[in-house]
């Protein structure tokens, strides 16, 4: 079947927001105006089709990303085919727990819409979500949201984006009216006001400009302007001399900007009062790219390591990345792509190649949120699932066998907070190890141990509510009951000085031995590196095939720190000496000697407990500020910042996550329950000393 779509109409985009910015309303009108869905589904009703989860409709917040399909012709070609282009749409959550759906979809998305509060402009959430899309340079539209509500103002929000995410940004509409009183927009560039009709807003009607607006009007638009010219010497040098550029260069132009990340066009509205959101969809199709208009995707050969380029094209090798992985109720294991190059065939073998395994595509589904399609194929640029693959996870390469590629990984970040988790019966025991091991494929950044001490379930996520989502799903969805504990700070272990040690592993019982040695240095890393491993044994001292079981018996032992046996991170090791014995000498004692050696290094080299630290911005009205603000210095809290926002406070500060439990209560009967507060993982820090002691006692315990 041939390409319904050219790849110059496929737009890959992401809506990305904080939480309550109102990014599934603007997700739920696009699939009104796009003809998708026939009623516009409600956050506040439980009626949407993006948000499908129970979970989701109950809580009125999105969970998991959706991915949809759909397909727009922008306003001003209206009713012209020709003009149509097919849009992939994933919403993601602005849920903080659920960063990780964030960051997987920015990873594999040609474009996003950055959605706004109009009342608090940007927030912590959004400033993460901008720093991912940075990550991935990711080309991006702004779109503030809400103006219709009480203290809304374009202008503060505007400011905000300019003030905390990129001095880039550049308004291509202006509001008629505020508030209550929010009726239409001005479009800068065509120099049009343009109200919306019908019930749900769906006519785009062109109106006079307002006369109070106009000398603003066109301030701004001569700003407008000559940031776009400043793209472009032919344009620059007609502005400077006074010419009328069309409309179509003006737009060409900033296509080519946008695409660089070096203009960022934002737009207004309200998605609730159904006003503005199709001029988001015309944006979409004018400047953000098509697959072809980005650079090819590079990777490696997995067996030279040699630097391979693929481009957005069919006749290319296949090469993909599976960015999600989901379990669904009818079908079983979904995993969700995005294909990079090439054509994939339903009944074709591929090559995982992250894992070297090959897999038989079976069915293939394009996907409207929780409903799908079944199809032949998918192209070079698409977005779609494959049903029941066996061995494939989040962020693996699925490729042709016979032209082997591994693009870029995802790294996520690690759990903050764990519950103890034991099941209700018997009966309970095997159904949740079963949901257990499937909801930790699904989800990168939720974790299952064992406590070897104890013989205790332990569960870690990025947060209570990530956890508590996990339970509730554990329950619906798998029919387990299980009793839990309370939340627990994840704490990591790490050293602080180099040190060295050796270990050895002999031991003599009648017939063959064992026998290993090995002598090894640490030294400390920067925070979130990591582990490194580092084989500095030259000449033979210790047989090649060795080596790796030491680095197993390294890592073992890094598993089980040496203070409070919390797992041990931000370290290097270097193997740099040992002997082997030619009989005795095998992989299992190497391993042993690796452990010892290790844990006798992290001993001398002044071990540390680190603990999350977490990013919190509290809002609230002013006469509580000398309260909360007391408060949180009295957590270990150090404020970085406080600003006015409409007639509220808003204090950004960083705060340990173990002593922020229970503060949604704390905070609500301090402010008669008119404050509320938002909390993000920002880093790891060490522990002070007195506080350590009472962890490595409280562990020990």
């Amino acid at each position: 079947m041939p390409r319904e779509y050219p790849l110059e109409k496929v737009r890959n985009i992401g809506i990305i927001a904080h939480i309550d910015a109102g990014k599934t309303t603007v997700s739920e009108r696009i699939l009104f105006y796009t003809g998708i869905s026939y009623k516009i589904g409600e956050v506040h009703e439980g009626t949407t089709v993006m948000d499908w989860m129970e979970q989701e409709r109950e809580r009125g917040i999105t969970i998991t990303s959706a991915a949809t399909t759909v397909f727009w012709i922008p306003t001003y070609r209206a009713g012209n085919k020709e003009y149509q282009h097919q849009f992939n749409l994933i919403d993601t959550p602005g849920h903080i727990d659920f960063t990780v759906e964030v960051k997987r979809s920015l990873r594999v998305l040609d474009g996003a819409v950055v959605v706004f509060d109009g009342v608090a402009g940007v927030e912590p959430q959004s400033e993460t979500n901008w720093h991912y899309a940075d990550e991935y340079r990711v080309p991006r539209i702004c779109f503030i949201n809400k103006l219709d509500r009480m203290g809304a103002s374009f202008e503060k929000s505007l400011a905000s984006i300019y003030e905390r995410l990129t001095k880039h940004a550049v308004a291509m509409q202006m509001p008629i009216g505020a508030e209550a009183h929010f009726k239409g927009v001005v479009n800068l560039l065509e120099h049009k006001a343009y109200e919306f009709e019908g019930e749900h807003g769906e006519r785009v009607v062109e109106i006079p400009i307002p006369e109070g607006l106009k000398k603003e009007m066109q301030e701004r638009r001569h700003h407008l302007i000559e940031k776009i010219v400043d793209n472009d010497d032919a344009l620059l040098s007609s502005y400077l001399e006074g010419k009328e550029i069309p409309v179509e260069d003006l737009r060409r132009v900033l296509r080519k900007a946008v695409i660089a990340n070096k203009l960022v066009p934002v737009l207004c509205g309200s998605a609730l009062k159904n006003k503005g959101v199709q001029f988001v969809l015309d944006a979409v199709v004018d400047y953000l790219p098509s697959p072809p208009d980005l650079p090819p995707v590079k990777g490696t050969d997995p067996k030279s390591d040699a630097e391979i380029v693929r481009r957005a094209r069919d006749d290319e090798p296949f090469s993909a990345l599976a960015f999600k992985v989901a379990t669904d109720p009818y079908v079983g294991n979904l995993t969700y792509f995005r294909n990079y190059s090439g054509v994939l065939t339903r009944g074709s073998y591929i090559l995982n190649a992250s894992k070297n395994r090959q897999e038989r595509i079976g069915r293939i589904v394009r996907l409207h949120a929780n409903e799908r399609k079944e199809v032949e194929e998918v192209y070079a640029g698409g977005i779609a699932a494959i049903v029941g693959l066996k061995d494939t996870t989040t962020g693996d390469t699925l490729c042709a066998p016979d032209a082997p590629i591994v693009l870029e990984q995802i790294i996520f970040p690690e759990p903050v907070i764990g519950v103890r988790i034991e099941p209700k019966t018997k009966a309970d025991q095997e159904k949740m190890s079963t949901a257990l091991h499937r909801l930790a494929e699904e989800d990168p950044t939720f974790r299952v141990a064992g406590d070897i001490e104890t013989g205790e379930t332990i569960i870690s996520g990025m947060g209570e509510l990530h956890l508590e989502i996990i339970v509730d799903r554990m329950k619906r969805e798998f029919g387990v009951q299980a009793n839990v504990g309370r939340p627990q700070v994840a704490y990591k272990e790490t050293i602080t000085q180099e040190a060295e040690a050796e270990g050895k592993y002999i031991r003599q019982s009648g017939g063959r031995g064992q026998y290993g040695h090995v002598r090894l240095t640490v030294k400390p890393l920067a925070r979130e590196k990591g582990f490194v491993f580092v084989d500095a044994i030259r000449g033979g001292d210790i047989p090649r095939e060795f080596i790796p079981a030491v680095e197993k018996g390294v890592r073992e032992a890094l598993e089980k720190g040496v203070l409070a046996h919390y797992p041990m991170t931000d370290v290097e090791v270097t193997l740099y000496d040992g002997s082997f014995h030619e009989v005795d000498s095998s992989e299992a004692a190497f391993k042993i000697a690796g452990s010892i050696a290790l844990q006798e290094a992290a001993r001398r080299a002044k071990p540390a407990v680190l603990e999350p630290i977490m990013k919190v911005q509290v809002i609230v009205p002013q006469e509580f500020l000398g309260e909360v603000t007391g408060d949180i210095n009295s957590r270990r809290g150090k404020i970085e910042a406080m600003s006015d926002r409409a007639n509220v406070k808003v204090v950004d500060a960083h705060v340990p996550l173990s002593e922020m439990f229970g503060y949604a209560t704390e905070l609500r009967s301090m402010t008669q329950g008119r404050g509320s507060f938002t909390m993000e993982f920002s880093h790891r820090e060490e522990v002070p000393a007195n506080i350590a002691q009472l962890i490595i006692e409280g562990k020990k315990k």
